[in-house]
């Protein structure tokens, strides 16, 4: 292949193309393609998910991304990458195995990493956190000191999150939003809008190195407030319960069958958002894509289904 300057941008790298809690890595392979630009996903197997990519004119490399050589193949000829993991006991390993491999390969233009906003509030010896939250900052550390051309994308929770999906399912279930959080506040963000950050970011990513972007929803909000929005996109009357966090996590969070590590990550969440933790409002999404994140009720208004509701 022809890499040169005259044919263009060398490939992008997507990382976690296959992956599953709201999809960024596909959606993002998706939106490269629609612009053009040449994108090799790498997947951690071969199978209808990667068809998928393949579909969009995508090359697509299987590897582990804790294996130096996968690492170093599939960034191979490439010019930029995007660096995202499913929440996992091997992210730390994968992460630092990634950066010292492209910090040695020494041709990327851009370094996007997926981080979280959580991060933002940590320290050294901060203890209050999670396995993965303190994995994710040991990461925002080591690519600090990489001298990598780095981006670090700091959503808020995922409304495709296992915790909001719990939150979501007992609308459809009983027509009221379990709450477990009392009067905290919150202000979640679509995948997809995280997703088209990430896109804009390599798709031009010149005035965005060393930057470190922020990413909530449109407002910070309380149970009474969610459930209004919710009503509001619905058209029907959505009630609030307050639960104690204990018993969610005990009854609702558990019946999702969650492996050990990422259940203490969402639980962990759980307790930080009733802690108020995650009553936040950060502009990074308009900042970088020049419009504001959808809502809640945008949300709901997209995927009905999830409400207990036909389209």
């Amino acid at each position: 292949m022809d890499y040169s300057a005259e044919a263009g941008v060398r490939p992008i790298l997507v990382t976690g193309a296959a992956g599953s809690v709201g999809a960024v890595g596909r959606t993002v392979v998706q939106g490269l393609r629609r612009r053009g630009l040449e994108v090799r996903a790498l997947v951690h197997r071969d199978d209808d998910r990667a068809q998928a990519l393949r579909a969009t004119g995508a090359e697509v490399v299987v590897g582990d991304l804790t294996r130096p050589r996968d690492v170093a193949d599939a960034l191979d000829g490439c010019g930029r990458m995007y660096f995202g993991m499913a929440v996992s006991s091997e992210y730390l390993l994968a992460a630092v195995t990634t950066a010292t491999v492209a910090r040695a390969y020494g041709g990327l233009e851009v370094f996007v990493n997926m981080s979280q906003l959580t991060v933002s509030e940590m320290d050294a010896t901060s203890g209050s956190e999670s396995h993965q939250h303190r994995q994710q900052w040991l990461v925002e550390q080591v690519l600090d000191w990489s001298g990598l051309p780095v981006v670090e994308v700091r959503p808020t929770v995922f409304m495709e999150n296992p915790l909001f999906r719990t939150l979501f399912s007992s609308v459809a279930a009983g027509g009221t939003l379990r709450w477990p959080f009392g009067k905290a506040k919150t202000s979640p963000i679509a995948a997809g809008d995280v997703a088209a950050v990430v896109e804009e970011i390599l798709a031009d990513p010149a005035r965005h190195i060393g930057r470190t972007y922020e990413l909530t929803g449109p407002r910070s909000q309380d149970a009474a407030a969610l459930a209004a929005e919710i009503s509001d996109a619905l058209h029907r009357t959505v009630g609030c319960t307050e639960v104690p966090l204990q018993e969610w996590l005990d009854g609702d969070l558990k019946e999702l069958g969650l492996p050990d590590h990422v259940f203490q990550h969402i639980s962990t969440m759980a307790r930080l958002h009733a802690a108020g933790r995650y009553d936040r409002q950060a502009d990074g999404m308009t900042e970088v894509t020049g419009r504001p994140a959808e809502g809640v009720g945008d949300f709901v208004r997209k995927n009905p289904e999830l409400f207990g509701h036909s389209h």
